[in-house]
């Protein structure tokens, strides 16, 4: 599945990598491209392993907002 998850408050190319390290550490992740100036980022990722729900949690629990959750 693919997952894109709207961001918001990135202020910075740290939160970015932040982010993008911690979805890579998540079980079930394929993939992940953080776009700083488009403030989403995008998960490749197999939908037995992690929900779209889970992935959203991880960026909350570093301290950021999550606008919208979009899965294919």
């Amino acid at each position: 599945m693919t997952t894109t998850l709207k961001l918001e408050a990135l202020t910075c190319p740290s939160c970015l990598q932040k982010i993008q390290k911690a979805l890579q550490k998540t079980n079930g992740v394929q993939d992940v491209q953080v776009r700083f100036n488009a403030g989403k980022a995008i998960v490749q990722a197999d939908p037995d392993v992690v929900s779209s729900q889970a992935l959203a949690d991880v960026v909350t629990k570093l301290g950021y907002t999550v606008k919208k959750i979009t899965t294919k």
